[in-house]
């Protein structure tokens, strides 16, 4: 593992960018906290958006009020578990 300030880092930023992507951790440390660093493996190369789990949590709760109303038909754990 690589602990690198940010100073450092961006005076060397191609050094340590190719150190994580040869799959060393690196580890960037600032005031505003620690960041790791890794390669994105996607196959399209696009960052995807960080979920919002609020988001999810409230739209998992519509579901289950819509059920409980007659509304809905919930899915049972065994097919969940098959899409998986």
């Amino acid at each position: 593992m690589v602990i690198v300030s940010t100073r450092d880092f961006r005076t060397n930023q191609t050094k340590y960018l190719n150190l994580a992507k040869a799959g060393e951790y690196v580890v960037l440390k600032s005031r505003a906290g620690n960041f790791r660093i890794y390669p994105e493996n996607s196959d399209e190369g696009a960052i995807q958006a960080p979920r919002d789990l609020m988001v999810e949590l409230k739209n998992a709760l519509s579901e289950v009020k819509e059920a409980i109303a007659g509304k809905r038909v919930l899915q049972s754990a065994e097919s969940l578990l098959d899409e998986l």
